[in-house]
């Protein structure tokens, strides 16, 4: 039973710590569920599911992946893998599933292992993600799908007058430094950047009120760093736009939150790996920024920093709206799938 927020009744608590960041479909829900009462934003629920554009899935995959992705003896499948069986064999026996195919679906799976053992079936619906990266080009891709910001871990810099000359720390890194996969950057990148002057790059956790830390570290720097992980997102970019510290984005795979509509370049700086390993280049890029350049990004960051805040109830192009105004963008190529899907279906029905 979901709870009746549109009364004004209080909303269920999401769970805390790092559960956040991946907490996209918590808010949309929540949206969704009181899109009824004014004001409502981009996205309202209808009651007949044939006046809909699309048809959202409230699953909740990465708090299943983050809860239940364990086996628990004398179980010999997870309780995640399970709630991905029972959803595929639910979605596949509604009419909704039937009359699409699937392709007019909308499921969050923003942590990069949610929804595993499920998403190679319900590849024909459009996923809100925080990456490619662990999902073959057949299954998810940047035509179809969309890209939802992390829900950011530091505090947001409310009535942010320190310029240029009031953040002392040139570059910040705050985090994990030795990764796996397309991570190893970062190993590389420490051991070249440790030692420079006014650059703050050590290690940092969640365990060690990473977090607050990181936070602090992001109001006193002009940039900072992010850098590929295990994956080629992190909420660290997020952050860092929320901190308006102009964010180094170093990863070359990088997908960005509508990205058709936000030009990412006006607040940031992209470096391609392969150059920011080389000695001394990404020392003499950084530097290389002159104050007003840097403080052109600075105030376009707090220009943008609403567009990454997840909310309830959501406002005017927060995170919330602006998720539901990129799948507003995937409609027509969905309705264009569906009608040509449909060229021959009364032909082959007659010929049974």
């Amino acid at each position: 039973m979901w709870p009746d927020v549109g009364s004004g009744a209080a909303a269920p608590r999401y769970p805390g710590g790092l559960n956040q960041q991946h907490s996209v479909e918590y808010w949309l829900t929540l949206d969704l569920l009181s899109s009824s009462s004014p004001p409502c934003g981009a996205a309202v629920r209808v009651a007949d599911s044939r006046d809909a554009d699309v048809v959202f899935v409230p699953f909740f995959a990465s708090l299943s992946y983050n809860r239940h992705s364990r086996v628990v003896p004398p179980e010999k499948v997870s309780r995640d893998k399970e709630l991905q069986e029972k959803l595929v064999r639910y979605l596949m026996a509604q009419p909704e599933w039937k009359r699409s195919g699937g392709a007019d679906h909308v499921i969050v799976a923003h942590h990069p292992n949610s929804l595993l053992h499920a998403r190679s079936v319900l590849f024909p619906v459009v996923f809100v993600l925080s990456d490619f990266g662990r999902y073959h080009p057949r299954v998810a891709s940047l035509e179809k799908d969309v890209i939802a910001p992390y829900k950011h871990m530091a505090k947001t810099f409310v009535n942010d007058s320190a310029g240029f000359d009031d953040r002392p720390t040139l570059l910040y890194f705050r985090g994990a430094i030795f990764r796996k996969e397309g991570g190893n950057i970062r190993q590389e990148l420490y051991y070249m950047l440790k030692d420079e002057k006014d650059v703050y790059f050590a290690f940092g956790s969640v365990q060690d009120h990473g977090a607050s830390k990181a936070s602090k570290g992001m109001h006193a720097s002009k940039f900072c760093l992010n850098i590929a992980g295990d994956t080629p997102s992190s909420n660290r970019l997020f952050d860092a736009i929320v901190s308006h510290c102009v964010p180094v984005i170093i990863s070359d795979d990088i997908e960005l939150p509508y990205e058709d509509a936000l030009d990412y370049s006006k607040f940031s700086i992209f470096v391609r790996s392969s150059d920011a390993v080389k000695k001394g280049y990404l020392m003499r890029l950084i530097r290389g920024v002159s104050k007003h350049q840097w403080t052109m990004m600075w105030r376009r960051l707090k220009e943008v920093d609403k567009h990454f805040e997840y909310q309830y109830p959501s406002q005017k192009d927060d995170a919330v709206q602006m998720i539901w105004q990129a799948l507003a963008r995937k409609v027509p190529a969905i309705r264009l799938k569906s009608h040509r899907s449909r060229r021959f279906s009364r032909y082959d029905r007659g010929g049974k």
